[in-house]
């Protein structure tokens, strides 16, 4: 996938959520996801994996900066955002962020095992929603993947 179909403000916000991505490993031991959901330029809402920490299944990166967003903005839905995550969702993620109205999700590396915006499921790009997400996928895939590979090379 080109990156030069993504902004120079893409690629900055990328860079956010692999830094988040690294601060759930390194501080945390968590698997290294980050997320950050932006809205006119400006992030809103942040958020790392954390479900083991926290021992909630539910703490995914996306839903975290999600949750972040609702408390800062005090609404639930995020219409004209776009989510910047350091993985393709999963289905549980992809659910929230379709509940939240973003508009647009860009994630870095494609997840083969539970991504649901197209690699397994098709969550995300579902016509059966009333609600449709642009999805973009493989804004600086290889460093998201190198982090990823090498976390769990590291647990072994």
């Amino acid at each position: 996938m080109s990156e030069s179909r993504f902004s120079a403000d893409d690629e900055r916000f990328m860079r956010r959520a692999l830094e988040l991505g690294h601060h759930a490993a390194d501080a945390h031991s968590e698997v290294p996801v980050g997320a950050v959901l932006v809205i006119d330029g400006e992030i809103v809402g942040e958020g790392w994996n954390h479900n083991i920490g926290g021992n909630d299944p539910t703490a995914h990166a996306e839903i975290l900066a999600l949750r972040d967003a609702g408390q800062r903005l005090g609404n639930y839905r995020f219409p004209g955002s776009t989510l910047y995550a350091t993985l393709e969702p999963c289905v549980m993620c992809a659910g929230a962020i379709v509940h939240a109205r973003v508009a647009r999700v860009v994630y870095a590396a494609t997840d083969p095992k539970t991504g649901a915006a197209g690699s397994v499921f098709d969550t995300l790009l579902s016509d059966r929603h009333n609600h449709k997400v642009q999805v973009q996928g493989g804004l600086l895939a290889a460093e998201s993947g190198e982090l990823l590979r090498g976390f769990f090379a590291s647990r072994r």
